[in-house]
């Protein structure tokens, strides 16, 4: 599953971002602690450089604990970077967030005020995070990605102003498991995706994985040993029947990816650090060989086209002769 997905209003965003980002102390981006490497927009990283950029992973308590900890770590290396894990349960921490983020411009020190920008992809709790930050309501929830439509400044106190941006997603998300991975947790709109698609990689990932949440939550009797099975078992414990009772694998995928983004199936964690290096360089080869075969393409293209003008010429002359 190829994700594209750019809304004109993202493309508008992305454009303001870069020409807010001079006079920002702080980048804040919020990632979905399931998902950290597939819900970091490379767009985003391109366009921060080297800015102070505070990593805020969201939802950590839909996540596997041990594994949002390791991801802290790997965050915590690189350089000009500081990440916190955080959930609506403990909004101390939240609130913490702004403390955090003017301690990483320590040049600022003594001035009026530092200048934050909070960015992140679509439904990843951005907006919830700002609320909580700002005492009140001063951005849109929603449980469906693309809520925020425009910038706002919003001032947090103690000196620390926060620049909201929309969510954006970038033109082609060329990793098509991180594709999947974002369609199952809902940064991509469902018009977007097929749910079936989605809910067989939900189901190897989980076979693999996190098998015994399978047999507990749909309480099967054996472990299934493919997607489609898994589907079916879900279908079948679900009453997802059909005609001549057949399994709607529709329905029952609906199901898993549902359940699954609600944290139904528990606390899990749908990618580790060496995943992402390992997912990176095999992307990586294969944008370069479609790239080197776009080449090739467009140079055959090319030579039947001079070749074609070659013989047209040829006729006029042999023609006019």
């Amino acid at each position: 599953m190829t994700i594209q997905w750019f809304p004109g209003h993202m493309h508008k965003a992305k454009l303001e971002i870069q020409s807010a980002l001079p006079k920002i102390d702080v980048v804040i981006e919020v990632l979905d602690a399931r998902i950290p490497y597939s819900s970091e927009n490379p767009m985003l990283a391109e366009l921060r450089g080297d800015k102070p950029c505070l990593k805020v992973l969201c939802k950590s308590d839909l996540a596997d604990e041990s594994m949002t900890q390791t991801w802290l770590n790997y965050f915590e290396e690189t350089a000009n970077v500081t990440a916190r894990a955080v959930t609506t349960e403990d909004v101390p921490t939240i609130m913490r967030l702004k403390h955090v983020a003017a301690k990483m411009v320590p040049y600022r020190e003594g001035r009026t005020a530092i200048n934050t920008m909070i960015v992140g992809i679509p439904n990843v709790g951005k907006s919830t995070i700002i609320n909580y930050l700002a005492g009140k309501k001063v951005a849109k929830t929603g449980n469906t990605p693309a809520v925020t439509k425009q910038q706002q400044r919003v001032n947090l106190g103690d000196g620390v102003t926060l620049l909201d941006t929309p969510g954006v997603m970038w033109p082609n998300v060329h990793n098509h498991k991180s594709g999947y991975r974002l369609a199952l947790l809902g940064s991509i709109k469902e018009t977007a995706m097929d749910y079936a698609d989605v809910g067989f990689f939900a189901a190897k990932y989980l076979l693999s994985e996190y098998p015994d949440r399978l047999m507990q939550r749909y309480d099967l009797d054996e472990l299934p040993t493919s997607e489609l099975q898994t589907i079916e078992a879900i279908g079948r414990k679900r009453g997802c029947l059909g005609r001549n009772n057949t399994i709607d694998i529709d329905r029952a995928s609906r199901i898993l990816v549902t359940e699954l983004r609600s944290g139904g199936l528990g606390k899990l964690t749908l990618e580790t650090p060496k995943m992402m290096e390992f997912e990176k360089a095999q992307t990586a080869r294969e944008v370069a060989e479609r790239e080197e075969l776009a080449k090739e393409k467009d140079a055959k293209r090319k030579k039947r086209f001079k070749d074609k003008q070659k013989r047209e010429r040829k006729a006029r002359e042999m023609g006019g002769s």
